[in-house]
């Protein structure tokens, strides 16, 4: 998921999007852990769209600062 699609998201379709990845993060890590995730590249790239999302998150959270 790009930065570019997270921006036309609303913010509960964020926080939806976040509780989805999380639980499924805690799945790979499982997986990781009981020897059966092949591709472990895949956490690495989900804890960086958790990022994104949170990132963005709280930018449209945070009171917009006139341009002064």
């Amino acid at each position: 998921m790009t930065s570019k699609e997270i921006r036309e998201l609303s913010p509960t379709e964020i926080t939806a999007k976040l509780r989805e990845l999380r639980d499924q993060l805690l799945q790979l890590r499982l997986r990781k852990q009981t020897g059966q995730l092949e591709k472990t590249h895949e956490l690495r790239a989900l804890r960086k769209t958790i990022a994104r999302l949170e990132t963005i998150l709280n930018e449209k959270s945070r009171p917009q600062v006139a341009a002064a």
